[in-house]
């Protein structure tokens, strides 16, 4: 896979909805930059969601697909909380190749209640105490693989970051971004709020017990190599921490740009860009076939007054209505 240098001179804007992996010579660190626009927009927009929970929503889908555009095979990542609080479960799919889906589900009676008193509703607050959990699915016969993190009133970034740190053991910077932005419709007329997501990741492999590094200098000790791998993190971590959110949404900033203003002292490399695309599985051939596996007194409870049954899709918002007598 080719490698790129970010010099001044960058190239072609790479837009939204991409995963853009990077690397730097001077720190040795590797890093994913994401973008979504319209991905992240069609995932958001499906469902009448408040602010607070459509923008935890869209920190979990921003995370799935860094996380999942690291997948070497054709297999699946899943990324989901189960908690106690007003968002009392989440759950985001990615698949090889990019194709993401998520849905949040939420206490609308005690959420209004809280909307209505004032209260200043924090992730924290909305996740509430639980667990989250990571699942690689390799597909096939091939073994699964599931980290799980305990929740206790934190961010979604913060039970990520506590992951990271017991799961793969390596010095981790993650910053997640979600805001809603106007878009002017052509000539400056008609425009539109639409959600934009961004995130950035880096990680030291001085952690894992290698580094991209140059050779150990002929003299030096563990003490001096392992001080000066500690340096260099530090030095990239502090450079990641300028980032701001505006910096990560901003479809006027190009993802290479972004990358050069952080990291072009360290010598930041950029990898080829993944796509990512808002996708469901659900069709009607596959809910009939789903309640058809239902007896019928099962079914009886799901009709409507008239006989009819009628199911929405979790994921994509879609409807679909079973004429009485169509499912027996």
């Amino acid at each position: 896979m080719s490698e790129a240098s970010l010099a001044p001179q960058i190239g072609d804007d790479l837009g939204d909805d991409i995963v853009l992996p990077f690397r730097t010579d001077r720190s040795g660190v590797i890093g994913r930059l994401v973008r979504l626009g319209p991905a992240i927009d069609t995932i958001l927009s499906r469902h009448d969601m408040p602010v607070p929970i459509a923008q935890t929503l869209g920190e979990a889908v921003a995370l799935t697909a860094m996380l999942g555009a690291a997948l070497k095979f054709a297999g699946k990542l899943i990324v989901q909380t189960k908690t106690d609080g007003l968002l009392d479960f989440l759950v985001v799919n990615f698949e090889a190749g990019g194709r993401v889906r998520g849905y949040a589900r939420y206490s609308r009676k005690r959420f209004a209640e809280l909307a209505a008193a004032g209260a200043a509703i924090e992730q924290g607050m909305l996740l509430g105490k639980g667990h989250l959990a990571i699942t690689i699915d390799q597909g096939g016969d091939m073994e699964s693989y599931q980290g799980i993190v305990a929740l206790e009133g934190e961010s979604l970034v913060e039970a990520a970051l506590t992951y990271f740190r017991q799961s793969e053991q390596l010095p981790t910077f993650l910053r997640l971004a979600v805001a809603r932005h106007y878009m002017a419709g052509e000539g400056g007329r008609g425009g539109t709020w639409q959600w934009r997501a961004g995130g950035l990741m880096i990680q030291s492999l001085a952690g894992a017990g290698g580094s991209p590094q140059a050779p150990r200098p002929e003299g030096s000790d563990d003490a001096e190599l392992q001080e000066e791998r500690a340096e260099d993190w530090q030095r990239a971590r502090i450079l990641a921490a300028t980032v701001e959110d505006h910096e990560l949404l901003d479809p006027t900033l190009s993802p290479q740009h972004l990358l050069y203003r952080l990291f072009h002292e360290e010598g930041v490399r950029a990898l080829p860009p993944a796509p990512v695309e808002a996708y469901c599985h659900c069709s009607r051939e596959k809910v009939e076939a789903f309640l058809r596996s239902f007896g019928e007194e099962s079914l009886a409870d799901m009709r409507e007054p008239d006989g009819s049954i009628g199911v929405t899709c979790e994921f994509c918002a879609a409807k679909y209505r079973f004429e009485p007598g169509e499912i027996a």
